[in-house]
């Protein structure tokens, strides 16, 4: 990929998150409510998010017709360009369900690798309430609205404020209590914001300094692991990996502290 072709792609990813996110906020202005769960009750999908990610795949499709598309709440779909957009249309749907503006729309465009995980070349995380852009793209820095990002490369173990979250299979809750019960003493502090792409940016822009968390959807970090990535940070694990579905994402001196201290 030529540095115009990512510029072009992190354009029609932009362009899409912008007006998605403006649907969202629209929908939860005029009132929203569940429509269904997926794994289970704790799972759930509004009408904005279908809605959302409606809007996404026809603004991709139209964009660049022959890509294909792997949206949280939708079949996906094939395409013939070798590049395919992975989307989270409302990235913190309980967040956005309560009132809270901490939710996101997370939209990346990808490449397949030979070992089966998606290589990110350009991506978008949006939050319409906060009013924060970040992007990126593989040729180019991470952005927060324009603004350059650098993760902080003086943090240690004990100064970290570190985030993580709870898998909706409740039987797994157990390791997650049982990680946090460790490193607690280790670190500064806990946070549990329930936006994972945006947790993941905030190591990018020093509102965090570590995110951890098993068995994330590649939807929920495409696009915010790139943009990590691009500031500074080590991004390294997922649900896609082929090593391990833990996904740790800190500048690499922090990572390697906390990685003994975290449950595989």
């Amino acid at each position: 990929m030529t540095n115009l072709d990512t510029q072009q792609l992190l354009n029609i990813a932009r362009n899409s998150a912008q007006q998605a996110g403006e649907l969202a906020a629209e929908m939860r202005a005029d009132g929203i409510s569940v429509e269904s769960t997926k794994s289970n009750r704790l799972d759930i999908v509004t009408q904005a998010d279908t809605a959302v990610e409606s809007l996404i795949r026809k603004q991709l499709a139209a964009a660049r017709p022959d890509d294909g598309f792997l949206g949280e709440e939708g079949d996906p779909t094939d395409g013939t360009s070798g590049i395919t957009w992975v989307v989270d249309p409302i990235d913190g749907t309980v967040n956005y369900l309560y009132g809270s503006p901490y939710y996101a729309v997370s939209i990346a465009a990808t490449v397949s690798e030979a070992d089966g995980r998606r290589r990110t070349l350009a991506g978008c995380v949006f939050a319409p309430e906060l009013n924060a852009e970040y992007t990126a793209t593989v040729d180019q820095p991470a952005l927060l609205n324009g603004r350059e990002l650098l993760v902080d490369d003086q943090v240690t173990l004990d100064n970290a404020l570190v985030a993580t979250g709870f898998p909706y299979d409740l039987t797994r809750r157990d390791r997650v209590l049982a990680t946090m019960a460790g490193l607690a003493p280790k670190i500064r502090d806990f946070r549990l914001n329930g936006a994972a792409s945006l947790e993941i940016c905030g190591v990018a822009d020093g509102r965090l300094d570590a995110f951890f968390l098993w068995d994330l959807p590649v939807w929920d970090y495409a696009a915010a692991a790139l943009i990590a990535t691009r500031a500074g940070a080590r991004v390294r694990g997922g649900k896609d990996s082929p090593r391990t579905p833990l996904l740790l994402a800190a500048h690499p001196r922090l990572a390697d502290a906390i990685t003994p201290h975290l449950q595989h």
